[in-house]
């Protein structure tokens, strides 16, 4: 209570005393009584007044936000969230040793790839993705080994759900050749169906667009490059190996007169499974002769993990029109050009053991591949004979021991051609 309220109450209440009295007791008059109980009550309106405002000016001050403490400079910096790093490195790398069952003579041990990448956000849209790989160690003019550019796009999400990719960029078909590096897959090598059928690692340059919708399905699609057919070697096996494998451009002074189209649809709506398909598509000429030629890939595949399974399976299957013609002048060769080709594969891993960070997965494949299933008639004695179609049992295990990192072991078993048996053992990172 105010200091100044305690001798104006004091006055109050003699007065009220006084005036209670009996008259004949009391010792001012009845009219000086009066005046002084309405000075008193005025004085009482006033305290009440400045007592109103005084209560008001609290509830202002207790009603304003409450800065923080100022902190030096250093401190401040380290209260502020960190933002995530504009500029991300990555890299993969495989060494692999294969030892031939009937022919330990020529086991080799192979650093068959490492991969430095990098990406780059311009914006929060805006990225760009940058891959370079070397292979078999050494890159020069009298080694086996190459320099090439695995990935080198630009990508911007104009959409919550959309983004569009524009430059080098790997092709959305099967399962491993957008994901292929060494943690991804099983085994110690790429299976074949997607080396000698689907080319991987397959890149091209081109524009594409992926949607990532809410209903769980990813879309992919656009116009590249593609191959080109006038670079086929009839003397040489490496059609025979892969077809598609002999004749693509990554995009190093590639042949464009003829654009190719691709699309691919994944869905991932279910957890634990993956369904999916693709289709790539384009002339491959480019007007050099006078014969056109369209080649066309298309792949089904599945993928599904319940618990510690981890199971999958493909088929890839395709076509090169109008061979007859581009293979009359190339008669006489080893390896002419086939009208169709494919393959299939069926594979089951088991996360059998975990402990930390050591995982053991054991698996199995089976696969069915042939690149040379048909060949366009070329009249009697000319026509080349199809291929046996090749079947590989792989049995191994994949041994991570640290995030991204994993130790492989697996034996193969060739049905046609068994001096291809062989012993594998590789390492392998990520990051």
């Amino acid at each position: 209570m105010n200091k100044k309220t305690l001798p104006l109450l004091s006055t109050l209440s003699l007065a009220l005393m006084l005036a209670l009295q009996p008259a004949q007791a009391q010792t001012a008059t009845e009219q000086e009584l009066l005046r002084r109980v309405d000075q008193l009550a005025a004085e009482l309106n006033k305290l009440r007044a400045e007592l109103a405002q005084v209560q008001q000016q609290r509830a202002a001050e207790a009603a304003k936000p409450v800065a923080p403490p100022s902190l030096p400079p250093a401190f401040a910096e380290a209260e502020r969230p960190a933002a995530a790093p504009a500029t991300v490195l990555s890299g993969y790398a495989e060494l692999n040793y294969n030892r031939p069952t009937k022919n330990s003579k020529d086991a080799q041990a192979d650093l068959r790839r490492l991969v430095l990448g990098y990406q780059h956000r311009f914006d929060e849209k805006t990225k760009v993705v940058t891959e370079i790989e070397v292979e078999h160690a050494v890159a020069s003019a009298d080694d086996a080994g190459e320099v090439a550019i695995e990935q080198a796009y630009v990508e911007h999400q104009f959409h919550p759900n959309w983004a569009v990719r524009g430059g080098l960029f790997l092709v959305p078909m099967g399962l491993i050749n957008e994901n292929h590096e060494p943690t991804a897959y099983y085994g110690v090598e790429r299976n074949f169906v997607e080396t000698a059928i689907i080319p991987s690692t397959w890149r091209e340059g081109g524009i594409q667009l992926v949607g990532q919708l809410d209903s769980g399905w990813t879309l992919q699609g656009g116009i590249s490059t593609g191959f080109d057919l006038n670079k086929w070697d009839a003397g040489s096996s490496e059609g025979r190996e892969s077809p598609l494998g002999a004749i693509h451009q990554e995009m190093a002074l590639a042949r464009s007169r003829d654009l190719s189209f691709f699309g691919a649809a994944n869905y991932r709506g279910i957890p634990g499974l993956l369904l999916g398909g693709s289709i790539f598509t384009g002339q491959a000429t480019h007007k050099q002769q006078a014969n056109e030629s369209r080649i066309t890939l298309w792949d089904l595949h599945a993928r599904w993990t319940p618990g510690a399974w981890d199971l999958s399976a493909l088929y890839s299957r395709g076509t090169i029109s109008n061979t007859a013609a581009l293979n009359l002048p190339l008669v006489g060769g080893d390896s002419l050009i086939p009208s169709r080709f494919d393959g299939a594969y069926v594979q089951a891993a088991y996360k059998l053991w975990e402990q930390g960070s050591y995982v053991l997965k054991p698996f199995v494949r089976w696969e069915r591949f042939n690149t040379a299933a048909a060949y366009a008639d070329l009249g009697a004695g000319l026509t080349p004979e199809v291929l046996a179609a090749e079947q590989v049992y792989t049995l191994g295990a994949n041994f991570e021991f640290a995030p991204g990192v994993v130790l492989k072991a697996d034996v193969q078993r060739f049905k046609q051609n068994k001096d291809q048996n062989r012993l594998n053992l590789g390492l392998g990172w990520s990051f």
